[in-house]
Order: structure tokens, then sequence, then C-alpha cells
């Protein structure tokens, strides 16, 4: 993500194939032209070789890091104002107006591939958290994937913390769910929406990796299923994901099913 800084290290890599630019159909587009203001385009780095070990999985998948264009040009100037003023030290600015999505492609895909979007949660992802169903989700996702013939992709969603409200608003909600309030009203009491996540950016991604073709996607949450359907991806069937519940978030689990998401009875026992 920092190839902004050198660009001789931009140019060596879009030479190699390993820097693309996609348009909001998944194809490729000059890495160099200057889209109009209101297109989408995605810069696309990769493929990386990384080895992963989390609970219950130990493999290797190839890795693409996704950024958009107008935000990569908004941290390009600030990069080259800081670097004409000497202010290296102040480069931690650089990556906070950038949410960089990935995308682990495990195994080799085939016809009709097993699918994840996951939202990025780092108290599940990253501290392994039991008050969210997160962390479990993502390790279970990539070995269910990678145990499939016809392999798959999982699109890891940078900037949806918290259903899309950040990680600061998101301890906000889990004091109020501690005073007595489920996840969505949690929400609500702070003026925020229930979801406000989008997935604008993970269909794009599908588009240039899985195409047209029909693929399966792993989620009990319709919602999802719903917004990649208003972007064009149709041909998807769900599969339910249930994995990590336990006694800290069964309360959490049941808001999520009165909301609308595909949890049965016995799934939450």
């Amino acid at each position: 993500m920092f190839t902004y800084l050198n660009p001789d290290v931009r140019k060596r890599l879009i030479a190699d194939g390993k820097l693309i630019r996609i348009d909001s159909n998944g194809s490729v587009i000059d890495v160099d032209q200057q889209e109009p203001p209101n297109e989408l385009a995605i810069n696309l780095m990769g493929p990386i070789p990384l080895p992963i070990k989390l609970p219950g999985v130990d493999t290797t998948v190839q890795w693409y890091a996704a950024v958009r264009s107008t935000e990569l040009r908004g941290v390009e100037a600030l990069a080259s104002e800081l670097n004409a003023r000497g202010g290296q030290h102040l480069f931690a600015h650089l990556v906070s107006p950038l949410a960089v999505n990935s995308v682990l492609v495990v195994g080799e895909p085939g016809d009709n591939p097993l699918v994840r979007v996951h939202s990025n949660c780092l108290t599940g992802d990253v501290f392994g958290s039991e008050r969210c169903d997160c962390g479990p989700q993502l390790a279970s996702a990539i070995n269910r994937i990678g145990e499939e013939a016809s392999g798959g992709y999982l699109i890891y969603m940078a900037g949806h913390e918290g259903r899309g409200i950040g990680l600061w608003a998101k301890a906000a909600t889990y004091l109020l769910q501690d005073a007595g309030e489920n996840t969505y009203q949690a929400n609500r009491s702070l003026g925020l929406p229930d979801d406000c996540r989008d997935f604008t950016d993970a269909a794009v991604l599908l588009k240039r990796f899985v195409g047209d073709a029909p693929f399966r996607l792993l989620t009990n949450n319709p919602k999802k299923l719903e917004d990649l359907a208003a972007h064009g991806l149709t041909q998807v069937t769900r599969e339910k994901h249930v994995f990590g519940v336990g006694e800290w978030n069964k309360r959490y689990l049941n808001a999520k099913r009165d909301w609308g998401h595909k949890l049965a009875e016995e799934d939450l026992n």
C-alpha cells in the first residue's frame, strides 16, 4: 500500500503486472488514467503469497490489497507534501484516510466457488473477543473454502468495524449493551443506522475475480445478498455460516436473528 512513496517501485510493480486498476465492472483499465471524479476505480496489488495460521487453519493463500483510486490520490498528495517539507515523522497520518480491502484467493477457484465477504472486526478477528462471532467466522470461512475442490475467495472489508460505525462508536455501543440494550438499540441510541456498511467495493472485486459466473456466499445476512444483487451479482446461492456461538454472544446473535439474519433456534444452542 506504500508504493506511493517511491514512483520507481510503483512503475516496477505495474510492469510486473502486480499493480492494476479496475473499473466498477471489474475490467482492467489504464492504471495511470485520470478517471472522471464520479467514476469508481479500484487499485489492486498482488498476488502476494500469504501463509495463514488461525485456530483450525494452517494454509497459504494469495493476497490482493485493494484501495479506491480517489482515496489513494488524496494520500499521494499528502505524501508529496510531507516529503517536500521533511515531515516523515507525520507519515502515520497517511493511513487514516485509506481503507484497504483484501482479497484472499484460497486454493485454485473453479466453477461455482465458495465466497465469504467478511467485515473487519478488530475485537473479534484480532483480540479473539467472544462478544461476537466474527473471529470464528473468519477462521472457519478460510477453512471451509480451503476444503472445497473448487476453492474460492475471502473478501475482507476494511472500514466495516461495528457494521460501519467505527471502533470508537462500537466501544460506546458495548457500554450501552452492558446497560441492557441490544446491538441495534445501542446504535440507535447514538443516532446511528442499524447497519451502514457499503458493499460496493466487494461487488467490484467479485466482478473482477468471479465475473458473471455463479458463486456460493457464506452468510446468514440477507442484506449482503441484496446489496450484491443491487450491483448486478444475482447468481448467488447463500450458504449458512454459523460458528463461535457461546454464552457471551447469544444475546447478540438473537438480536441479529430478530433483525433478519437467517439463524434458527438450534443454531444458537
